[in-house]
């Protein structure tokens, strides 16, 4: 039997973060949209952006140690 081209583990792997990133795009949108219509201005739309980068800043942050650890 052939082995397949793409297994689970591998399209996790990949996937994961690819999507992940997609998500992250799409929030940063919605920060932005937010920061808009509330009229927050640029001090406000600092502070959400802020929030968001923080958790972005973690998920980033976990792909960095898992490749020092590996290498």
């Amino acid at each position: 039997m052939k082995e397949p081209l793409l297994t689970d583990a591998m399209l996790t792997e990949y996937g994961m973060p690819i999507m992940v990133g997609l998500l992250i795009c799409y929030m940063v949108f919605i920060v932005y949209d937010l920061g808009k219509q509330s009229d927050a201005g640029k001090w406000g739309t600092f502070v959400l952006f802020l929030g968001l980068m923080v958790g972005v800043l973690g998920f980033a942050s976990k792909f960095a140690i898992k490749f020092f650890i590996k290498v």
